[in-house]
């Protein structure tokens, strides 16, 4: 009666046992919260982050999780969407530590965002990565748990002045454009002592409201005043709008350069020819000589991402992956997921990543060199780099009607 006993029972058992195993597996789950903008205004950014945090988060978990004291966990992402509005962002951030109970955070897209936000993670002390604001507002605040891979705002056009005193003829009027928020402002703060350094004469400086439309007044000043050289600090449609309102006046300066919009294949798909000439700058390419634990290389990362989500990535993209990344390599580091613990590991942390080498400042940022792009024959071009000239630009930029 025994062994038959058994043999009845035996099934029981092994959904029992498999039950079990579940629950263990469960219990060892890491999961990462973040708000991001997946609706609104910023939701064509947004989703840069929201799918570069799965897809990081899937390539860990393939490999066998993340090891923490000897032990495998899996990664899991709470994600919510912010609607491209600050103080949801913030309302959700905090329901992410203080009721979703997750364990570490990654950041929303743009600055004046991870600006709030931070406050949350400060607060409940519970270390953020982010890779979507730069601003140097966000890391001058002393904060302890906010990390960013994000360079400097206050240095993103270095690299384009540092090629501007090198082009021929050298641009000598200068009109510098931003908008009104944390990042822009922050690019323009940097910017503008750069170019009196370089002895570039600014004769424009003039700051806008974040999300306009209308930029006919500022380019009939640029007309007037006969600017050779405009650069602008903004958000992509607000660089789009800029493009074909300078097309529709017939306003064409030696060059123009982006913040954002021109590393983008949705910024080159949206103008066609008109984003030709367009300088910008990225603080990555996908190149093969960036090695990655996870992925091999930025090469191979980017076919897999292209495969998968159906759009090429840009820095914004990179950057999500190494904050996912950097969490894990932090957590590992640490032996611990305790939010001090890995928060300390951070701090110290040095790895090799296919967005570039991690290694966070004293106050918390990055600072990987900008590299300027141009759009040529509506495709990216790697134009200026640390070693001068890397292609020669299309410049001076024809008129309209010459293209």
């Amino acid at each position: 009666m025994l062994p038959r006993l058994f043999r009845l029972l035996a099934p029981f058992f092994l959904a029992l046992t498999g039950a079990l195993s579940a629950t263990a597996l469960q219990a060892q789950e890491v999961v990462l919260g973040a708000s991001v903008q997946l609706t609104g205004p910023l939701a064509n950014t947004g989703r840069y982050y929201r799918d570069a945090y799965q897809i990081a988060i899937d390539k860990i978990n393939a490999g066998g999780g993340v090891k923490i004291g000897g032990k495998p966990h899996k990664l899991a992402l709470k994600i919510y969407d912010n609607q491209s509005d600050v103080n949801l962002s913030v309302r959700q951030y905090t329901q992410l530590v203080s009721q979703d109970k997750v364990n570490l955070l990654l950041g929303p897209f743009a600055s004046n965002f991870a600006l709030a936000d931070s406050a949350v993670s400060e607060k409940y002390k519970i270390p953020m990565v982010q890779g979507g604001g730069a601003s140097d507002q966000i890391f001058a605040r002393k904060f302890k748990y906010i990390f960013g891979t994000l360079a400097p705002a206050s240095n993103y056009f270095g690299s384009t002045i540092e090629m501007m005193k090198q082009l021929k003829p050298v641009p000598k009027a200068v009109a510098l454009l931003y908008a009104d928020d944390a990042f822009d402002v922050s690019v323009a703060d940097g910017t503008r002592p750069k170019l009196k350094q370089a002895g570039l004469n600014i004769v424009m400086d003039e700051r806008y409201s974040t999300n306009a439309t209308d930029f006919n007044s500022l380019l009939s000043q640029i007309k007037s005043k006969n600017v050779d050289a405009v650069l602008v600090a903004g958000h992509e449609t607000e660089i789009l709008n800029f493009v074909r309102q300078a097309k529709s006046l017939a306003v064409a300066p030696k060059m123009y350069s982006f913040t954002v919009g021109v590393p983008s294949e949705d910024f080159r798909r949206a103008l066609g020819a008109d984003a030709n000439y367009a300088f910008g700058m990225t603080a990555w390419l996908p190149s093969a000589s960036l090695k990655d634990r996870w992925f091999g290389d930025a090469e191979q990362f980017a076919k897999e991402y292209k495969t998968k989500f159906g759009y090429d990535p840009d820095y914004h993209a990179a950057s999500g992956v190494a904050d996912v990344e950097a969490l894990a390599q932090a957590m590992e580091t640490a032996g611990s997921t305790d939010p001090q613990k890995v928060r300390d590991a951070l701090a110290k942390i040095k790895f090799d990543s296919l967005y570039g080498p991690i290694a966070f400042g004293q106050n918390g940022q990055i600072d990987l060199p900008q590299v300027v792009i141009q759009v040529q024959g509506n495709q990216l071009a790697e134009i200026f780099g640390g070693k001068g000239f890397v292609k020669q630009p299309k410049y001076p930029m024809p008129a309209w009607d010459a293209r």
